[in-house]
């Protein structure tokens, strides 16, 4: 019931886990291929009516990342930062007999994205980045990249809401609780009082992720640093935090594949104010205790990310930013003119 008319599903077993991918019925093994990787707390579902709208001599695919979607759960090394996920890319490719493709990845798989870049030169023909988590990762950071504290204090696991991870882990798909998946996808997600008529997909991607030791969220640390918290060394939530990510270095790639970078402007979770950035959280007084702004400075996301490609650039690559008004965090969905239309002249 949640794949859409025109998609299919299949298995594809590989050296590292057993992946579920989506296809759109009908694409030619020969078409230019296409390939979505989806975000944190969700699953190839998302990508479906992108998928679908490709134009008919492209061959899409969507890759249900480890832990997520109809995937295999395994254990996340997060001291690796992002590279399980981009190595399980790396053998779904494989499998399909893929060398080169058209990468797209979403918030964290944006990331993953980033991280394939690095660890699998020349395997990226042209990459697009929808609202990426920064290079530098998701937490305490300076504008510069430049650790706020030792330990990355304020990232990783520790910071999730129990709440939400209990309703996923209860399976609840009702709007009865803010920290339900429901409601987190109205008011973070997308930009709220965006009204799609697929909303019940997307809650059903959304409780795909597998909530299990190793997995979804991840361990965390005692900190002597404020909020008191700091990243495991397991599971999703840890792969991001910055003393574990750093895609940086995609400057200094031999070979740089024309990015296409796209997000919205109320984007409330990758965002230089992000609503899920404990620093920023603590200068409004949601969090006790927080130390100013000398100390805990909120993350600028978006600048760090411009930062970077800009960089990149200037080292011979070749970036276009698509930055799209009223529009939150999935441009995919709120935006779909304005986001195919740069997706296919990018991928052409």
């Amino acid at each position: 019931m949640t794949l859409l008319s025109g998609i299919t599903a299949r298995k594809v077993p590989t050296d590292r886990y057993e992946a579920n991918i989506l296809e759109r019925a009908g694409d030619s093994a020969d078409g230019t291929p296409v390939v979505f990787i989806h975000g944190n707390v969700s699953s190839s579902l998302f990508w479906q009516p992108t998928m679908l709208r490709l134009p008919a001599d492209h061959r899409a695919i969507a890759i249900d990342l480890r832990g997520f979607g109809d995937s295999e759960t395994k254990p996340v090394d997060a001291t690796r930062g992002l590279g399980d996920f981009s190595d399980d890319i790396a053998s779904v490719l494989d499998a399909l007999d893929l060398d080169t493709v058209n990468l797209v990845g979403w918030s964290m798989g944006g990331g993953v994205v980033m991280q394939f870049m690095l660890e699998h030169p020349g395997r990226a023909r042209t990459v697009t980045l929808q609202a990426p988590v920064s290079p530098y990762g998701f937490g305490p950071t300076a504008r510069d990249g430049s650790l706020l504290s030792p330990d990355a204090a304020g990232s990783g696991a520790g910071g999730v809401n129990p709440g939400f991870i209990e309703r996923l882990r209860e399976g609840d798909t009702s709007d009865e609780d803010q920290t339900s998946p429901r409601s987190v996808y109205r008011s973070s997600y997308v930009k709220p009082g965006f009204v799609s008529e697929h909303e019940d997909v997307w809650v059903e991607s959304m409780l795909t992720t597998k909530v299990a030791e190793g997995s979804y969220p991840g361990d965390s640390k005692l900190s002597a640093n404020w909020p008191g918290f700091a990243p495991g060394d397991e599971g999703v939530l840890n792969t991001m935090a910055p003393t574990r990510f750093n895609t940086s270095a995609i400057v200094d790639l031999a070979v740089k594949p024309p990015l296409l970078w796209i997000h919205g402007t109320d984007d409330a979770i990758v965002s230089d104010a992000s609503f899920f950035d404990f620093n920023h959280l603590g200068a409004l007084g949601v969090i006790p205790g927080w130390p100013g702004a000398e100390i805990a400075p909120a993350q600028e996301m978006v600048s760090q990310t411009r930062d970077v490609l800009t960089r990149y650039r200037d080292a011979g690559g070749s970036f276009t930013e698509l930055e799209l008004a009223d529009c939150g965090h999935s441009p995919q969905l709120e935006k779909p003119a304005e986001f195919d239309a740069a997706l296919h002249a990018h991928v052409r």
